[in-house]
């Protein structure tokens, strides 16, 4: 092929009006210039829901969609929070992680649950803009602005003041010594069971109006203010979940051949690691969103969102850090998690996606607050179990017992195949090539 046959192959890869065709006529010009099997518009056909009204509902979830990208849809059981016992949905791809938050949630099932306290729920929103007039007039004037900003927004926050949430508060803060003529109001927000992302932007966004419009009619000079952005912030420091479990140290048993009390001093040890070494603490931490965010995309909320604040908050010293922690003292094992989570129950995809609705109705329909507990005594159910594999036989062995079914399906592994692989590596570590050969050696024999 030539430079100029190149170029137009090229050329005919990009297209204008792409969101304006039909989901078919998406597909084939997908078909037609990025594959050369025919097959493809098939398979893609192939994951859409098979009743029509729910594929419409979930289309209008994101744009220029093609198909379905199908999760696994898992629970949790024996999860006992606050007393009260939770089968708990979670969204994966990963085996392993389901079964370790179940084990791990049975074992603390038998040593008195998880507990979990939430003690506020603010949400921050901030209008960002710079100022080249006197500050100290913005200062001296800022509680009539604060006045005026809640009549101006009243028709957006009435419903949600009269759920009993709403503003809570707003500060005028002066960031010129970091950037020239830059201030910002930061705005702190109840908004009850929703996520509240829409409320709190639409909210900011009248409040940067309101806020020109305060200026011009006063004598300050109308070009000295220049609104930059009205956005809520994904960091919320209180909004924060805390969750523990514990018991005596010898209540925790024997692991293998290790006792309980050299069990509990590596453990320790291993979330002090964390503490100190973030390399550590940034694996550390993802062992807790992978629980975490299991939840939240079984409830469809914004786990992008959720790993954003946590990570913020991981690093809230300067450093980043473990989530949780791990203190033994008095013969007492305690084993912590304090981590923000804005989650909410009501709006968004939270009864538009059917297996949302599913999910919250699987929990018992839980306030905003209660999914945080819940949310939270997985993330840390799941830090638990992945600790205590690594301080006793390693990771590998139970993630790759967990993955043998992955491994088997890669090699398009007949049923007979499947139950004589299983079996023979029941006692054994498990590993892509040792499968492989294992199940080489199983067809070598059977053409023999």
């Amino acid at each position: 092929m030539n430079i100029v046959e190149s170029k137009m192959k090229e050329k005919n890869k990009s297209i204008k009006g792409f969101s304006k065709l039909s989901k078919k006529e998406k597909i084939k010009w997908i078909s037609t210039n990025f594959f050369t099997s025919e097959d493809i518009s098939k398979e893609l056909v192939s994951f859409w829901h098979p009743d029509e009204a729910q594929q419409k509902i979930i289309d209008g979830f994101s744009e220029n969609t093609l198909s379905n990208f199908v999760m696994p849809y898992g629970v949790a059981p024996n999860f006992h929070i606050n007393d009260k016992i939770y089968c708990v949905p979670m969204v994966i791809e990963e085996s392993s992680v389901v079964a370790a938050a179940s084990s791990a949630a049975k074992f603390w099932a038998e040593r008195g649950g998880f507990q979990v306290s939430v003690e506020e729920m603010q949400k921050v929103g901030q209008v960002h803009f710079t100022f080249k007039g006197d500050f100290h007039l913005l200062q001296n004037d800022f509680n009539i602005i604060q006045e005026q900003f809640l009549i101006d927004t009243q028709h957006i926050t009435a419903n949600m003041r009269k759920r009993g949430g709403g503003v809570l508060s707003m500060e005028l803060l002066d960031m010129s010594h970091l950037e020239e003529d830059y201030y910002q109001i930061k705005v702190t927000f109840d908004t009850c069971d929703s996520m509240g992302a829409n409320f709190i932007n639409s909210v900011l966004e009248e409040m940067a109006r309101s806020l020109l419009r305060y200026v011009a009619n006063t004598d300050w000079d109308i070009k000295d203010i220049q609104i930059i952005m009205a956005i809520l912030s994904n960091y919320t420091p209180d909004c924060v979940a805390r969750a523990k479990v514990s018991c005596p140290i010898t209540a925790l048993g024997n692991f293998g051949e290790m006792n309980a009390a050299t069990f509990a001093q590596k453990f320790s040890k291993a979330v002090k690691i964390a503490q100190i070494d973030p390399f550590r603490a940034a694996t550390h931490n993802k062992g807790i969103f992978n629980g975490i965010d299991a939840v939240v995309i079984a409830t469809a909320n914004d786990f992008r969102a959720i790993e954003s604040c946590g990570h913020s908050y991981a690093s809230r010293d300067g450093q980043y850090r473990s989530l949780s922690y791990c203190t033994i003292k008095d013969g007492i094992f305690e084993f912590g998690l304090d981590i923000p989570l804005a989650l909410g129950t009501v709006g968004g995809l939270t009864q538009l996606h059917p297996m949302a609705a599913f999910s919250l109705a699987l929990l018992g329909k839980p306030s905003a607050k209660e999914l945080m507990c819940i949310t939270a005594a997985v993330g840390l159910a799941q830090n638990f179990a992945a600790l205590r594999s690594l301080v006793t036989t390693g990771i590998q062995k139970g993630h790759m017992k967990m993955h043998l079914m992955n491994i088997l399906n890669h090699l398009n592994s007949s049923p007979q195949e499947i139950e004589k692989t299983c079996h023979y590596f029941e006692n054994k570590v498990v590993s892509f090539s040792a499968v492989r050969d294992y199940v080489d050696g199983l067809r070598v024999n059977s053409l023999s």
